[in-house]
């Protein structure tokens, strides 16, 4: 059985207008690829310094989904708002 995949972000959004037409776009890829929110922004803590104002985690069913859906046109194109939007750090990772 294949491990899960997932995307991990640390963002500071600075254009929140422009960053809601990245989470418009997206809807398409992660739909079309499984994507499931274990977490979408919501209170946090940041005990050890700064990061970011918004975190997100996104479980695919597999770590080739999670790259597939990261390659995929769909979300090729929604990518392009969230750098004009934001900076940070994100990953993909495979996971339990």
């Amino acid at each position: 059985m294949a491990k899960k995949g997932y995307w991990m972000a640390m963002v500071d959004v600075r254009d929140p207008e422009i960053y809601k037409q990245y989470i418009e776009a997206n809807a398409v890829a992660f739909a079309k690829y499984g994507a499931r929110f274990a977490v979408r922004a919501g209170r946090h803590e940041s005990p050890e310094g700064p990061t970011g104002n918004r975190h997100v985690l996104v479980e695919f069913e597999s770590y080739e989904k999670a790259l597939q859906c990261y390659n995929s046109p769909e979300y090729r194109q929604a990518l392009k708002f969230r750098l004009a939007a934001s900076t940070g750090h994100f990953v993909i990772v495979e996971g339990a």
